[in-house]
Formats: structure tokens, sequence, C-alpha cells
């Protein structure tokens, strides 16, 4: 198979406006079943492996970390060069179809990120994200979003998107678009 690129995945990425916030919306098909996907998901070490390295993704939080309403995570990245500490909830364990985290401590002033993870007819996963996020600076944040946060959070969920690809496989469609036999 040749280089996989997120615009020849079974994938798409979406941003608009809801009231206050932005809300992306990401959804791809994966080939695994939700019961072999979910574990990825439910390991939040797996985050440092899905996440660009110019961003310098590291969990804080002492491994093994139990995964269920009301854990809390601990981050440290780099947000174009700055040190960030991001701390996360998670607000809703529902395995495997669905789990939410959201930000408590970060560079947003709200992050409130729902993974869905639903069974396709061909035994693959329909994988959505949900963010709503707002980026700190109050009456600044729609500046600070048009200049650069939205631009950034889509190329985040890309890399997400085909790193997910390059380990779980793709899609029949996206087979076809990356020259696979």
């Amino acid at each position: 198979m040749g280089e996989i690129r997120f615009e020849d995945l079974d994938a798409s990425i979406s941003v608009r406006r809801e009231g206050r916030y932005w809300v992306l919306t990401c959804r791809q098909t994966v080939p695994t079943t939700v019961k072999e996907l979910f574990p990825f998901f439910a390991d939040a070490y797996n985050l440092e492996s899905i996440t660009p390295g110019y961003l310098r993704f590291e969990v804080l939080t002492p491994k093994p970390i139990l995964m269920e309403a009301g854990t809390l995570i601990d981050y440290r990245l780099r947000v174009r060069g700055v040190p960030i500490r991001w701390k996360t909830e998670i607000a809703v364990w529902d395995p495997p179809r669905r789990f939410v985290d959201q930000q408590l401590q970060g560079p947003y002033e709200r992050w409130h990120h729902t993974h869905r993870f639903e069974p396709t007819p061909e035994g693959g996963t329909l994988c959505t994200d949900r963010v709503e996020y707002r980026p700190i600076g109050g009456p600044l944040a729609s500046i600070a979003n048009a200049l650069f946060v939205q631009r950034d959070v889509i190329g985040i969920f890309k890399h997400r998107t085909v790193k997910i690809a390059e380990r779980f496989g793709v899609s029949a469609r996206a087979n076809e678009a990356v020259g696979a036999t």
C-alpha cells in the first residue's frame, strides 16, 4: 500500500459555530470491530502515538490509569512552542460505545470531546469525534480561532485519523484510493 493521506481515507472533518462555541466533527470508518478498537482508545497513553510529534504530547498520570467516569488525567504538551499543562476528566464512560473527556485546565475556555464507536454493516467501526471548544481569550477568541486555533485543531485530527488508519487499516474505499491490491 502507498502512503496514507487523509484525503484518501473514508473520513471527514468539519467545523461549525454553535453559539459561543465551535464544534469539530471528525468521522472515520475503520475496518476493525468496536470490540477490537475500543481498548486502544481506552488507554490514555495511546494518545501519545496518534498526536503530532511537534506538540511533544506526554501523559503525566502514572500507569495504569483506571478509566471510568470521574478519572482525572494530566498531560504536558507544547502549543506553538509554549509549554502547557492539560488536565481532563472522563465525564462519561460507556464502553464500548462512547466516552467523553472534558478539559478542567488547559489552553481552552471549553474543550468537551465525545468519542463514539458504532459498528458498520461491513464489520468495521464508525469512529465519530465531536469536540465542542472555545479558545481562551474572551472577546478575542473568535480572532484566535480564525487565525490559528481552528486550523491547528483540524490538523491534529487529520494526523490522528491517518495514524489510526496506519495502525488499524483502511476501509475498502480508502484501499482503492491509496492503490492497494
